[in-house]
């Protein structure tokens, strides 16, 4: 789909693969980082159960965006209207405040994350990836050699404090440390593990100099090879791996229009996933 990122898939109905046909469509998204497969038709339990498949799917600390019922399902664009008619900005344009990797602020970070697309709107609404491998590649080796075996302080809103989607009582969010060079656990490559929003510092320098380090590595994260822009069809399902990628929405689809999924996060190995093997 792009250069070095992005791979669709077609011709498969996610609710009738067997263990051998997901085993090359999972492949082909550790390969690839971002996956489409496009024009499945989903109850939310059939989408779960696909979900599954890939690890443990956990619901999102945002619990104001939770589904009222099912809470490991985020609903996304859904409610972006107050009371008083204004548009609720933080839900028009989720995700689109800058690039990002989700889950960072976890001491264990989700995996991945899965949308499964319900309402597009006429214009606008694509989603952009990026290449966190292509963003390693990219670094000098001056840069390479500093940061490797360093760590990183993230949290929830980072130092922008950035946490309107959270409930009051979930706000207090410690920092966790993650590597900045990240190699990945099933491809065996390096990739830059970076999300300007959510790191709070870079361990070990000072102040001024982390400020710095994270100013220069935010102009490496998007290498032109590396990109991807998703145009949504309803019925698409797109995962993207947040070991290796980067991501974020356009925020620019007309604000009368619908543009809703359902999105999970994914952490480690699952419990289908450890039967099918």
């Amino acid at each position: 789909m792009g250069p070095q990122i992005g791979v669709e898939v077609t011709g498969v109905d996610v609710k009738t693969l067997d263990n051998a046909g997901f085993a090359p469509i999972y492949q082909a998204w550790l390969d690839h980082n971002v996956m489409v497969v496009r024009d499945q038709e989903l109850t939310i339990e059939q989408f779960l159960h696909y979900s599954r498949r890939f690890g443990i799917v956990v619901p999102h600390p945002s619990k104001s965006t939770r589904h009222p019922e099912v809470p490991e399902i985020t609903l996304l664009g859904v409610n972006k209207f107050g009371a008083d008619g204004k548009l609720i900005d933080a839900i028009y344009r989720r995700g689109a405040e800058g690039w990002h990797t989700d889950g960072a602020y976890d001491a264990e970070p989700f995996k991945a994350t899965q949308l499964y697309a319900l309402a597009i709107p006429s214009a606008g609404g694509d989603t952009l990836f990026a290449s966190g491998y292509t963003a390693y590649d990219a670094l000098p080796e001056r840069l390479k050699q500093r940061l490797e075996g360093r760590v990183g302080a993230f949290t929830y809103g980072g130092r922008r404090r950035k946490r309107e989607l959270l409930n009051e009582e979930d706000r207090d969010w410690r920092p966790v440390f993650h590597p900045i060079i990240r190699t990945h656990p099933e491809t065996g490559r390096k990739s830059l593990y970076f999300d300007p929003g959510k790191i709070e510092s870079i361990e070990g320098v000072s102040e001024q100099e982390s400020d710095a380090l994270i100013d220069e590595l935010t102009g490496y994260m998007i290498q032109p090879d590396g990109e991807y822009r998703h145009k949504w069809r309803v019925g698409d399902i797109v995962i993207w791996d947040n070991r290796c990628s980067y991501h974020r929405a356009a925020g620019d689809y007309p604000p009368n229009e619908d543009r809703i999924h359902w999105r999970v996060s994914i952490k480690e190995r699952g419990a289908e996933r450890l039967a099918a093997e």
